[in-house]
């Protein structure tokens, strides 16, 4: 029996969004199948080795009867790494970075591909290079605020050609952390200030009167694309109280309701996407569609996609015909597979 490292918590800021995830899909393992072994880690960076229940991990409760886990001793405890980790210090290629030292197999992207799609403006800039439909941006540092204001609103505006709405980001967050839809030239400073508490790099994106399309990635060196699924937020866009905190209002069509030549040009591009930043095992590709032209422009990629109940990467697997417990075991089988590859590629070279 696979003895399956769920890891989850962590300092980011979707510090409570990996609880939510870590939960549903300990409870949609196969324990017939998978001993599940419950490490999370604190926000304040400390591990702690859980063996409570998995209402304890969604409550919050688990730190307290969790007790301290040396993380020398990890490849000791488990033979395979789940990260349910979202944001900095977990999707961002460090964590991988730690599994790949220990030498343990683990699920979804690699150190490179893990890094680039956390980083929406380093992703950007290679979903540029292969020229796939992004949407005019720019970025600027948290240091910049320090300066003139006035003259970095006039560069911003410029760039922009004075339009608003403009959706201002940290370029290295998730589940909209951070975001906000700026209206008018007096809401940009507070929209990059807050911004700002997340990253010192922040990203610039023009508004687009858009559909918030979806589809979910599985593969390594070959990929496929599950359907294409609709978000209709239950506020203006789909922030993280739209996500999370709304008890399901927020609307999820799976499938979406489009054309099948417009899905399977998502599809191809989210293929390509994938691709070009060299992720392996599994993602999320988010898009927006253009509402009056239909026009595709490729938003960002996500390596460790929420799996809460509410979450869009299960969902599109589940309507192409994949049970979320055979969604796991997929992503443990792509897992196995790209750390054999891996390691027969560096005995063949010695």
């Amino acid at each position: 029996m696979t003895r399956l490292g769920i890891i989850f918590g962590g300092r980011s800021g979707e510090h409570d969004v990996s609880l939510m995830s870590a939960a549903s899909v300990i409870n949609a393992l196969d324990k017939e199948k998978f001993e599940i072994v419950c490490i999370g880690i604190t926000k304040s960076g400390k591990w702690k080795r859980y063996n409570g229940g998995v209402s304890g991990i969604e409550n919050g409760e688990w730190e307290k009867k969790a007790l301290p886990f040396v993380v020398d001793g990890l490849k000791r405890e488990i033979d395979f790494a789940f990260p349910a980790l979202h944001g900095p210090y977990g999707e961002d290629g460090t964590i991988q970075g730690l599994f790949e030292m220990l030498d343990i197999p683990y699920a979804g992207c690699g150190v490179l591909a893990s890094a680039l799609a956390m980083d929406k403006v380093a992703a950007k800039e290679i979903f540029s290079h292969y020229r796939l439909p992004v949407c005019r941006y720019t970025m600027i540092t948290s240091e910049e605020l320090s300066g003139d204001r006035e003259l970095l609103i006039d560069k911003i505006e410029m760039i922009f050609l004075g339009k608003y709405p403009l959706f201002i980001k940290p370029a290295n967050m998730g589940s909209s952390v951070g975001i906000t839809k700026t209206k008018s030239r007096a809401d940009l400073i507070p929209s990059l200030e807050n911004a700002a508490k997340y990253d010192r790099r922040i990203i610039i994106e023009e508004g687009i009167d858009a559909r918030e399309l979806e589809t979910a990635i599985l593969g390594n060196a070959s990929a496929e694309a599950a359907v294409v699924g609709e978000i209709l937020p239950s506020r203006e866009f789909y922030d993280y109280h739209a996500k999370y905190l709304d008890d399901g209002r927020s609307v999820i069509n799976v499938p979406a309701d489009i054309s099948t030549d417009l899905s399977e040009q998502i599809r191809a591009i989210a293929i390509k996407a994938y691709e070009a930043l060299d992720c392996a095992g599994f993602a999320r590709v988010d898009f927006l569609v253009d509402r009056k032209t239909d026009r595709i422009y490729l938003s960002e990629i996500n390596t460790i996609p929420g799996f809460t109940k509410y979450s869009m990467f299960p969902l599109l697997w589940q309507a192409a015909g994949m049970s979320y417990a055979g969604l796991l075991e997929r992503i443990v089988d792509l897992g196995y597979e790209r750390h054999h590859a891996k390691n027969n590629r560096q005995t063949t070279l010695l």
